[in-house]
């Protein structure tokens, strides 16, 4: 089995630095869209680093300080609920990858960004269908972005306890509809993803 960083060298072609992007929270029904940017040094050992689905909180939290550290450079980016009901889910993604593109200190002679379609970054680009669990910069970028939506969702979860967002981070749960069906929904819902159930009030 290759390793993720023979699996990126095969996609980078040569390039260097290389960015990976890769994104969090495109399907929950509350809360941001957050997007992460990461240049790692080529090669770098990071026991355990995979696409953060596949890893457990503690895991990731782990991998989170030990990027965050190592890292040539790093960015993340968060577009709000109602920037994401303006202009949809899929726009509000891409917003969210450039302006983590565009937060890096160092600018990558190539990124790869996570999933088949290219966010318009304004730099050479490739996309890579399950990069996060293929390349090493995409696995730390998808990290770097699920820690941070996840840490904001728990300061939600204060805010609004009701909903167990500490819980389900947002996420269409059985939980989180019942929460719903109680409360109705709170400033930090996507109204567009909840039109079919509630009208979209």
């Amino acid at each position: 089995m290759q390793t993720l960083w023979q699996t990126e060298e095969q996609y980078a072609h040569g390039a260097s630095p290389v960015c990976g992007v890769d994104e969090a929270g495109r399907g929950p029904l509350a809360g941001p869209v957050c997007a992460a940017a990461c240049i790692l040094p080529f090669g770098l050992e990071l026991p355990g680093l995979n696409d953060s689905k596949k890893l457990s909180e503690k895991q990731r939290e782990r991998l989170y300080e030990e990027i965050t550290a190592q890292a040539l450079a790093w960015s993340v980016f968060l577009v709000d609920e109602r920037t994401v009901d303006e202009i949809n889910i899929l726009q509000a993604t891409f917003r969210a990858m450039r302006g983590a593109v565009a937060g890096l200190q160092v600018r990558p002679e190539l990124c790869l960004v996570d999933g088949n379609q290219d966010p318009g970054l304004s730099l050479p680009t490739l996309t890579v269908v399950h990069g996060d669990a293929q390349c090493a910069s995409i696995a730390a970028a998808s990290i770097l972005a699920k820690v941070t939506r996840d840490r904001l969702m728990l300061q939600y979860a204060s805010q609004y306890p009701q909903y167990g967002f500490e819980k389900h981070k947002g996420y269409g749960t059985k939980a989180h509809y019942a929460a719903l069906d109680t409360y109705g929904p709170c400033p930090i819902h996507r109204r567009t993803f909840l039109k079919k159930r509630y009208g979209g009030d």
